[in-house]
């Protein structure tokens, strides 16, 4: 079994869809990460494990479910929770950690349609990616919005980011440790209705995202 860890605040309308895919072999955990619409009510409705964490953060919520996931498994994997990917593609991000061929396996959006992807993320998020090839030399173009690693190695990095600076750290510090890295193609949808993205839904969003990425950046 397979862990995988939904950080959610407020992902309630996605969750039915996105837990009622689940591929065979992957146990979700939901880390409801101060919601106010119900969602971990939904999550254990459909059987997932529910995770609290009252520090706000995406990376608050990611370290909350890797620390509740099960050590025995080994392999855990990240996914965001908004609808916007088909869990359907965890064992292609999955598999090359399973095999052992990578330490770290990540994904490379591709949008299904027009909006799935505002062009100022867009563009935001490739720059963020030159910055990691130039300076770690690994061949990814997306900062991962889902990901596998192995429980133990995530847990060694010792990543100290809490906030949205939690999966640029996370590249930054795997090419500095010499990690293998695989990055595939998913697809890339609009998120579910009645979510908001917390990056990109709002100028404090976007604002909160530039300061914590500026942060790991300038370490």
């Amino acid at each position: 079994m397979t862990d995988v860890v939904l950080p959610c605040r407020n992902e309630a309308p996605a969750l039915p869809a996105l837990l009622s895919r689940m591929p065979s072999g992957y146990r979700p955990i939901v880390v409801d990460n101060g919601s106010s619409d119900g969602t971990a009510e939904v999550a254990r409705a459909f059987g997932a494990e529910v995770v609290t964490v009252a520090e706000p953060g995406y990376g608050a919520a990611v370290h909350a479910g890797v620390l509740a996931s099960d050590p025995d498994d080994g392999v855990v994997c990240v996914m965001d929770a908004d609808g916007s990917f088909d869990p359907g593609f965890l064992p292609l991000v999955a598999g090359p950690v399973l095999t052992g061929a990578s330490q770290l396996g990540t994904a490379r959006r591709r949008p299904t349609g027009r909006g799935a992807w505002p062009l100022h993320a867009r563009a935001g998020n490739a720059l963020l990616a030159r910055r990691i090839r130039r300076t770690t030399g690994l061949a990814v173009h997306d900062i991962g919005p889902m990901r596998a690693v192995r429980r133990d190695d995530l847990l060694g990095l010792g990543l100290r980011d809490r906030r949205f600076g939690y999966p640029l750290e996370l590249l930054l510090a795997a090419g500095r440790a010499g990690w293998r890295v695989t990055e595939v193609d998913v697809d890339y949808h609009p998120r579910a209705a009645g979510t908001r993205s917390k990056v990109s839904g709002s100028v404090l969003g976007t604002v909160r995202a530039v300061r914590d990425m500026s942060a790991v950046l300038a370490r």
